[in-house]
């Protein structure tokens, strides 16, 4: 397959019209936002059996910032939508072999970190408290989203106790001072 035909199959199953094939082949910023209305449309849909196609189709890319950033949106969506862990862990599954055709190893290393920050998310939405050695294991950004989003004390007192960020650290404290007892 070529780029063209790659470019031009995923915005044609999106929908996306208005963009024009040869103009995102040869310029990867037009191609890279591209790509995300294709994950938004896609993400939008009731359906998941193209998921691993198109992730497939979008590493293809040779310009691989570009296919990682969507590829990350799209997790980030569908984590969004998610029920629960479960559902986010067996969709992702489906997914995460496919980071394989990305070179860099930063970027596989990146998505694959993002889905984990995202189970540990759900986990706690679902009423889970992290260990402090679960919370340990999110990135700074997913401790921070923890500290802004969680309404479990327990969450917010282990935040402002063990998060690595002082600012984290604040936020959570705050958040748990100012909850009703």
């Amino acid at each position: 397959m070529t780029l063209h035909t790659d470019v031009a199959a995923l915005l044609a199953e999106a929908g996306i019209a208005d963009v024009d094939v040869d103009e995102a082949v040869a310029d990867e910023h037009v191609r890279s936002a591209a790509y995300l209305r294709v994950v938004s449309a896609l993400a939008s849909s009731d359906r998941r059996d193209r998921d691993r196609a198109v992730v497939a189709t979008l590493l293809r890319d040779p310009h691989e910032m570009g296919s990682r950033t969507a590829v990350v949106a799209l997790v980030d969506e569908m984590a969004g939508k998610a029920a629960g862990p479960a559902g986010f862990r067996g969709w992702s599954a489906e997914l995460l072999p496919e980071t394989d055709r990305l070179k860099t190893g930063s970027f596989r290393e990146f998505i694959r970190r993002r889905v984990h920050d995202w189970l540990c998310y759900l986990s706690v939405r679902d009423g889970h408290v992290p260990t402090a050695a679960e919370l340990a294991d999110v990135t700074d950004w997913m401790q921070r989203l923890l500290a802004e989003a969680s309404t479990s004390p327990a969450v917010l007192a282990l935040l402002a106790e063990s998060a690595r960020k002082k600012k984290t650290r604040n936020i959570a404290g705050n958040r748990a001072g100012s909850r009703p007892r």
